[in-house]
């Protein structure tokens, strides 16, 4: 098993890709309002959309926004739906316009914490969604969300102290299992992070994110067509394929990550 500690460069990276691409969706959700998290028109998800209709809902709202680009629901949601089409720069720019003008809004210093943080802006980030947080009434999503920046800049056993804070103000929360197996898939400890994901994949409110980043910790391990039945449940034919070729992509590498294995067994004379 890999450690932190003996983990080479290319297994870090690797593995860092891996959170970074999957980790941050668990963050969406960080303000208290619907807007943040993705929804579209009445009810409608991006999480359960294709990219076809998220790019034209991206359009939609983008006209909506450019006659009004003060208002907070059509601005958040906008910023969101770029998050999903990958357009972080664009989308750090209309959530840091929304900051200016809502300098103490709970939900605009959330979502500006994820956009921050989704374009490697950590440490703005982590000031952010501290903004955010009210002490006396903390969070669960918040409390989070600093968790996922803080593993990306290397605090571990912080953000791992915060992952078990936020399950104790929302125990088995699905999101939060998943970040947190994460950050063991981050560690290259991928037996922890398949127990912590399992759980959270069994959990009532589970996505298909969550049961994709489980299905990435399956595939490290070499179990590829556990995991491609994993990424396929419950989705349309569009988002199976959409989720298996993501899979298959960050798997390429696997070639690299058994070498590396192998480099970390002791040699013997």
């Amino acid at each position: 098993m890999l450690t932190n500690r003996s983990m080479n460069a290319t297994g870090k990276r690797l593995a860092r890709a891996a959170f970074v691409a999957l980790l941050m969706a668990g963050v969406a959700g960080c303000g208290t309002s619907k807007m943040t998290t993705g929804s579209i028109g009445r009810g409608k998800s991006v999480d359960t959309m294709s990219t076809g209709a998220i790019a034209g809902s991206a359009d939609q709202i983008g006209r909506t926004y450019a006659s009004d680009p003060n208002n907070k629901p059509v601005a958040m949601q906008y910023a969101s739906v770029l998050q999903m089409k990958g357009q972080t720069d664009q989308s750090l720019a209309v959530m840091r316009k929304l900051a200016i003008g809502y300098p103490k809004d709970r939900d605009v210093l959330a979502a500006y914490g994820k956009a921050l943080a989704a374009s490697g802006e950590l440490q703005p980030a982590l000031d952010a969604v501290r903004r955010a947080q009210t002490p006396e009434y903390p969070d669960w999503k918040l409390v989070s969300a600093e968790a996922a920046i803080l593993d990306q800049l290397g605090q571990t056993q912080d953000a791992r102290s915060l992952y078990r804070k936020a399950l104790d103000l929302k125990p088995n929360e699905p999101t939060v299992l998943s970040n947190l197996g994460m950050s063991y898939v981050l560690e290259g400890d991928l037996k922890s992070a398949e127990t912590y994901l399992r759980s959270a994949a069994s959990q009532q409110g589970a996505d298909s994110r969550v049961r994709q980043n489980l299905a990435l910790a399956i595939g490290l391990q070499g179990r590829f067509g556990e995991a491609e039945q994993i990424a396929k449940q419950e989705l349309s034919p569009e988002q199976a394929q959409a989720n298996v070729t993501y899979l298959r992509n960050m798997l390429a590498q696997q070639n690299a990550w058994n070498q590396i294995k192998a480099e970390d067994k002791p040699t013997t004379n």
